[in-house]
């Protein structure tokens, strides 16, 4: 199931970090030192078969970022932080692309390869879910001897589906697909995002939004066996009315 299982692994191993400030912040890429260790973000390697992302802290006009370089290979990062919506509803990021990935295709498993996306993982309950669904969730779980979150949402970058778009993912519906950019035209400058978690969840999930209990990010090619180079700055929950 790829980094969304993984993902889950890692947070049952991490502790869930209490913020309580006006903002919350999660560990500042731009605070290390370039070539250095990549400090408050765990490693995700949920296709152990592939080999994994190169990252690395990398600095640009005076600033260090992250920089994912993908030969055909899948890996992410996790920081585990819970965030309550109702105080810092919003995510905001900035990335940029060397590219869009050519013949990936977020509706088919085996395109579900994304030059760049930042994901938001929520601390929904099990019970919740219909009998149906939970039997799915355990029988994935057997298969892949990981535990698949309850409920995500996936902001990527897209090679050819419009903005706007939601969908789920194809290896599971708990998992929805926002795209948040599409194509090339923005490649290769930085592009700055800020999303509304609550009305995203809703806008997917058709019901109102439990906490947030981890972000990732990844840049992955292993199923088409591209090549992707993305960059990634700080991200940040911020309390409504932060601006754009």
């Amino acid at each position: 199931m790829k980094i969304l299982h993984a993902a889950a692994v890692m947070l049952l191993c991490l502790g869930f970090v209490m913020k309580t400030a006006s903002a919350v912040d999660v560990p500042a890429f731009s605070a290390m030192p370039p070539g250095g260790s990549i400090e408050g973000w765990q490693p995700l390697r949920p296709a152990p078969n592939a080999p994994d992302t190169r990252y690395t802290l990398v600095k640009e006009d005076g600033r260090t970022v992250l920089k994912a370089d993908a030969q055909a290979s899948m890996s992410g990062l996790v920081h585990a932080v819970r965030v309550d919506l109702r105080k810092t509803p919003l995510l905001r990021w900035r990335w940029k692309v060397a590219a869009p990935l050519k013949g990936a295709d977020m509706r088919e498993k085996a395109g579900d390869d994304y030059a760049a996306r930042v994901y938001v993982m929520f601390d929904y309950p099990l019970e919740k879910l219909p009998f149906g669904t939970r039997a799915k969730l355990k029988l994935g779980e057997a298969l892949y001897g990981q535990k698949i979150p309850t409920a995500a949402l996936n902001y990527i970058w897209d090679n050819r589906q419009p903005v706007g778009t939601i969908q789920p993912n194809p290896y599971t519906d708990r998992a929805r697909m926002i795209v948040v950019e599409s194509g090339a035209d923005k490649a290769g400058r930085w592009v700055t995002e800020t999303r509304d978690l609550r009305a995203d969840f809703r806008a997917a999930f058709g019901e109102d939004a439990p906490e947030v209990i981890a972000v990732a990010l990844a840049t992955d090619t292993d199923n088409t066996g591209e090549s992707a180079v993305a960059w990634y700055g700080d991200l940040q929950f911020l309390p409504e009315g932060s601006g754009r």
